[in-house]
């Protein structure tokens, strides 16, 4: 194979960055629009989280599916369509005449963006051979995320007070078509020397663990923890759960080979990603609501407000690429973990958001740690996996992510929503949640510090050489650093 220049791999490189733009900007500017679009369609605490979590849930399930399907039948292929079904479902969300064909519409959303991220990020990985200037192409991927959490709230509030909600969904439409028209330019057609084969049960059970899961999650405060809808769903989680545990080491070409997590690095990525964005949707959850139904703030100015944490996240995010590729993970991590916690300690025992001062450095404290998180995340992810399997690799760290977000969502909003049904004001309902955003970034600071160490290296090592010897002659995708 022909290796590609520098200026096809940066045109690569901005494509995928495209993809991701619209896929993550597509929350960020959800979020600042919830208030309005909870007085127009008249929805619950928990129809808001719906608006969410019917997006990232579907994500989440199709991930794996898309990674895997993109390396057997071309990964341009997948990619196309992923942009024109994200197309279609923006457009029919701007249009959607109630709550629920609105949740519907997310969900054909969703469908396309579980055909970009991973497939992007397997283009990437394929395209930056070098581990490097992978990881600082990384670090470039994860900035416009940085990108989406600064424009998003800003281009939300702005669309939000002068045209109206159904208009944060139309900004999809442009982008998306000129990231198509990029693609069947610049990108060219690939896939893996030995194409994997569709595992259709393991897709089932992905399906009915995070859908069971996230339902009984978002439902339980309205219809009791021990109802039997909430305890059915709890029995359908496990039983998922566990089926995967004992159909995927079974199955010739698994969804999820779990032989992966026998790296602690990769495995500790999959913990940290969870953690981190359950975080951060829970983050931009409460805030967003506190901002507009607390303070009476408009959504441009809640924009405003949240612009110091996008800036930060937007800041660090290529210089953890950068501290990636020459120092590995490790101090990324320490880093992240440490500024989560402080930020999520401000609000749950100094009650940041009462004061400005205290309210803007648990922003920032926030948004320099989510910056750090996202690199290592990916990198660790792929790193020393054979190149025959780098879009499920991938697929995997997204589908941490979208997970993460899809539980941080149900969690926070299932907390809040009791602690305000039980008759407390905001704040008060609010605490806990807190404190579980303070779990989270402790999380990440003890994973990363347990999964980044030589003992984990040569745990991924071990791995990279088992995936090795069973893919055959492919080169694997590079070693992970310390």
């Amino acid at each position: 194979m022909i290796e590609p220049s520098h200026r096809q791999r940066t045109i690569v490189l901005a494509i995928c960055c495209m993809s991701l733009l619209i896929v993550s900007l597509d929350n960020t500017v959800l979020n600042v629009a919830l208030p309005s679009m909870r007085r127009e369609l008249d929805a619950s605490v928990a129809g808001l989280q719906w608006t969410i979590d019917a997006y990232t849930l579907v994500l989440a399930s199709l991930l794996m599916l898309a990674g895997s399907t993109a390396d057997r039948i071309g990964r341009r292929k997948v990619f196309v369509a992923g942009l024109l079904t994200f197309g279609l479902g923006s457009l029919l969300c701007s249009l959607a005449p109630s709550l629920g064909w609105l949740i519907v519409f997310r969900m054909v959303q969703a469908v396309g963006g579980a055909m970009l991220n991973p497939v992007a990020m397997s283009i990437i990985t394929n395209t930056y051979t070098d581990p490097a200037e992978r990881a600082r192409a990384i670090g470039v991927w994860g900035a416009v995320g940085g990108i989406s959490m600064a424009a998003g709230p800003l281009i939300g509030g702005v669309l939000v007070d002068s045209v109206g909600w159904r208009s944060i969904f139309l900004i999809n439409v442009p982008i998306g078509l000129a990231a198509l028209a990029l693609t069947l330019r610049h990108i060219p057609e690939s896939r893996a020397a030995r194409p994997r084969r569709p595992d259709p049960l393991g897709q089932v059970l992905v399906i009915a663990l995070l859908g069971s899961l996230t339902y009984g999650i978002i439902e339980a405060p309205a219809a009791g923890w021990r109802s039997p809808l909430i305890m059915g769903c709890a029995v359908v989680a496990v039983a998922s759960f566990v089926g995967l545990l004992v159909h995927e080491p079974r199955c010739a070409e698994p969804l999820i080979d779990l032989r992966f997590f026998r790296s602690a690095p990769f495995s500790g990525s999959t913990i940290i990603a969870v953690s981190a964005f359950a975080g951060l949707a829970g983050f931009l959850f409460l805030n967003t609501l506190y901002l507009q139904d607390v303070r009476g703030l408009s959504a441009l100015h809640a924009g405003l407000y949240l612009l110091p944490m996008a800036g930060l996240t937007v800041l660090f995010a290529p210089l953890a690429g950068r501290l990636v590729g020459s120092r590995g993970p490790r101090i990324c991590l320490l880093i992240a973990g440490v500024a989560m916690a402080t930020s999520g300690l401000l609000f749950a025992l100094f009650e940041a958001e009462t004061s400005n001062p205290l309210l803007f450095t648990g922003y920032m404290l926030f948004g320099l740690g989510f910056g750090m998180v996202n690199a290592p995340i990916t990198n660790t992810a792929v790193s020393g996996m054979p190149r025959s399997q780098a879009g499920v690799a991938a697929a995997i760290a997204s589908t941490s992510r979208q997970t993460g977000g899809t539980l941080g969502v149900a969690v926070i909003g299932s907390v809040l929503a009791a602690g305000l049904a039980g008759g407390a004001d905001f704040s008060g309902a609010a605490q806990p949640a807190w404190w579980i955003i303070t779990l989270c970034g402790l999380l990440v600071l003890v994973v990363g510090a347990a999964t980044s160490g030589p003992w984990a290296r040569g745990t991924a090592e071990r791995t990279a050489r088992r995936l090795e010897e069973s893919a055959g002659p492919t080169a694997p995708v590079g070693s992970p650093r310390g």
